[in-house]
């Protein structure tokens, strides 16, 4: 793929302010013009390239989070913007992509999953585990996994776990895995004693995971609406809260791909909003909101 690079640099300063005349009341003291047009590009555009279905709820989110693109590339409107992405296939693409994807995670959120996990691993410690965490976002979902794969299989236990996320900023951020000191107030005194190193000096305020916890861990960037880039099946997925940002059609076609990555009994998590009674021939429901491979 090349990178293209972005136009110069433009002030924004000099942009035509958008009136309630010209777009609508969405428009009025925006700092670029701002159309249902432009909504409805960039809303195909995000469903074409990452499945995201966006409602049209969404209009102020859209607009600030990709107006930060028209000042980071120098462009004047979203349609210049739009159009100059759209004969580009450069790194802008992924770009936007960050920019519309929602990242809203914490340590042990959904914390019934992470007891099921530890009861489903502590069951047959001896066996090596595999585990894709295909939304990792910032890295506490797939840091919760690890402590709770470290508890239930003890010293002598094996697993590995794939970190994946289609947003490479925040995937960067959990491959770091370094927190502030008030996003892990929820953890026990143990786990923050056995799994974190506390920053000192000019890293005060700062908690780093462990390099023993992180070891079985990596990291890549996976587009859940494209080909699924494994060779070996899993024992389990967590895709929690993922699916509620896709339409029906795309569900059912990213639990194909789920479906053919897993081994026959492997469990999947997903969020507390998703159902999947429709996929009945592919998942079977085990617990809340757990489903066994079929």
């Amino acid at each position: 793929m090349l990178l293209q690079t972005s136009p110069p640099r433009r002030s924004p300063v000099a942009t035509p302010r958008a009136s309630a005349a010209q777009d609508g009341p969405l428009a009025e003291g925006r700092e670029f013009i701002w159309s249902d047009a432009d909504f409805t590009r960039i809303k195909a555009l995000i469903y074409k390239k990452a499945g995201i279905s966006l409602h049209d709820g969404k209009h102020a989110m859209v607009y600030s989070r990709v107006s930060r693109r028209l000042r980071e590339t120098g462009h004047e409107s979203f349609k210049t913007y739009l159009d100059w992405l759209e004969q580009h296939d450069g790194s802008e693409w992924q770009e936007f992509i960050n920019a519309l994807t929602t990242n809203l995670t914490a340590f042990f959120r959904e914390q019934h999953h992470f007891g099921i996990l530890a009861e489903l691993m502590g069951a047959s410690r001896s066996q090596p585990w595999r585990i894709w965490c295909s939304a990792a976002s910032t890295g506490e979902e797939p840091y919760s996994i690890a402590m709770t794969a470290t508890e239930a299989l003890g010293p002598g236990g094996t697993f590995q776990i794939v970190n994946s996320d289609i947003d490479t900023q925040v995937l960067a951020t959990a491959q770091r895995g370094v927190y502030k000191a008030d996003g892990v107030k929820g953890l026990s005194p143990e786990r923050l004693q056995r799994f974190f190193m506390r920053g000192k000096g000019s890293n005060a305020g700062l908690m780093r995971v462990k390099p023993e916890l992180q070891k079985p861990m990596t990291f890549q960037t996976v587009n859940l609406i494209q080909d699924l880039p494994f060779r070996e099946p899993f024992d389990v997925v967590f895709c929690r809260n993922v699916m509620i940002y896709f339409d029906a059609t795309t569900q059912r076609q990213v639990l194909e791909r789920i479906h053919r990555v897993m081994k026959p009994g492997g469990m999947l998590f997903v969020g507390h909003a998703e159902n999947f009674s429709d996929a009945r021939n592919l998942f079977a429901l085990r617990g809340k909101t757990v489903y066994e491979r079929l």
